[in-house]
């Protein structure tokens, strides 16, 4: 659950659950080998603040920031 500003709740210490665990953000440089789940392999051919954007053959797809599907090789 996260609040409007997009940060999640302090996380209690009374509570039972233990806090969700923050997600990790690859970093990805140009020249890198890289798998797509929809576009399948690919290399970085461009990296800035808020996405990358890589070569996969037929096309070129520009990914946001935080690169849900897109994997290192």
């Amino acid at each position: 659950m996260t609040t409007p500003s997009g940060r999640r709740p302090k996380h209690l210490s009374s509570s039972p659950f233990k806090p969700a665990a923050e997600p990790v953000v690859e970093v990805f440089e140009v020249g890198d080998r890289v798998t797509h789940d929809l576009y399948g392999l690919g290399q970085v051919t461009h990296v800035d603040s808020q996405a990358v954007t890589a070569d996969f053959g037929s096309k070129s797809v520009r990914i946001a920031h935080p690169y849900p599907k897109l994997h290192h090789l």
